[in-house]
């Protein structure tokens, strides 16, 4: 049993989670094994532990707080009241939770230690040294006439090694580069190829939404988008519209694709023939956010029917809608 924390590397935007045998709070220096060896982290909060199983088709939403505005905006309790304040029930608002012991299994790992002033200091004089490394390894690399982009270097703090991050369009040989760079730098020298979304998730930024990239601040896992994602919402299929700065479709389409997914299969497809009486109906849109489907009739006539009101007939193999709101609507 331990506790479990979300560890962010300040340097290169990793996040993992990692146990600890203590009560950690938000912002505690901690050293911990990463892919490129002992290095610095900062404890973000207790591990996210879900109150509930997800439920497929579940449409109560438990994202951004509802209580938009300033707070004057905000309605507060009458003197007196015993009534908390809306905040502090708010599903959207972000409450600090304190740490659970839980049972620790699986890829989580321990941390190694909490980290020492004299780790935090060198910590610090690392962090000044890397945009000089980053100069110098540029000058190199013009030097040797190599087709590669520098985005950022860091220092690790459990062992004398730097490592560079850079993009390529292709293979690149830096053997005599790292040659180069270790008669400067006198350390193990580490070269690591990333792609485009990587250099985004690493250097950060403001995305088209006006908020921080989505890899930089929320993931660190970048997950496969696809433009199957775009059309099963119905967005615009031009890709300036829906591609982040990095060139990629944008993260934010996988967000909500499963929810897409999960209510068009309680849906006719577009394109399903629905009668109303004598007359055949064309659904020519599902709207998921407004519950409504827009059929088109003979004569170019348009009609909105919830989606409530129409279900799919086993026995017939068709789609209908209610008998009770057909003759309600033809009344």
């Amino acid at each position: 049993m331990a506790y479990v924390y979300v560890i962010k590397n300040p340097s290169y935007n990793d996040v993992c989670l990692c146990a600890w045998t203590s009560v950690l709070y938000p912002g505690t220096p901690v050293v911990y094994e990463t892919r490129f060896g002992l290095d610095l982290g900062i404890v973000v909060g207790s591990a996210p532990v879900p109150d509930r199983k997800y439920v497929p088709g579940n449409a109560e939403v438990m994202g951004a707080c509802l209580h938009f505005g300033s707070e004057n905006d905000v309605l507060m309790p009458e003197e007196g009241s015993e009534e908390d304040h809306q905040c502090s029930y708010c599903p959207g608002c972000q409450i600090v939770k304190e740490p659970e012991l839980m049972r620790v299994d699986g890829d989580v790992s321990f941390l190694d230690h909490l980290a020492t002033p004299e780790e935090m200091a060198r910590y610090e004089a690392n962090t000044a040294k890397e945009d000089d490394a980053l100069r110098i390894c540029r000058e190199k690399v013009l030097k040797h006439r190599l087709n590669m982009k520098l985005v950022t270097s860091h220092f690790l703090l459990g062992e004398p090694k730097v490592i560079f991050f850079f993009t390529a369009e292709e293979r690149v040989d830096f053997r005599d580069l790292v040659k180069d760079l270790v008669s400067v730098f006198r350390m193990r020298i580490e070269l690591r190829q990333i792609g485009v979304r990587d250099e985004s998730r690493l250097i950060g930024g403001l995305s088209v939404c006006g908020r921080d990239y989505c890899c930089h601040c929320i993931t660190s896992q970048l997950d496969p988008v696809t433009i199957k994602m775009a059309k099963e919402q119905n967005l615009s299929l031009n890709s300036m519209k829906i591609s982040g700065p990095c060139g990629r479709l944008l993260c934010c389409l996988a967000y909500e694709y499963e929810y897409y997914v999960e209510e068009k299969s309680l849906c006719p497809p577009e394109g399903t023939r629905l009668r109303i009486g004598h007359d055949l109906w064309k659904v020519t849109e599902v709207n998921i956010l407004s519950h409504k489907l827009t059929i088109l009739g003979s004569e170019g006539r348009t009609a909105f029917i919830p989606v409530e009101e129409v279900s799919f007939n086993d026995e017939s193999g068709f789609w209908e809608i209610d008998e009770d709101y057909i003759e309600e609507y033809l009344t």
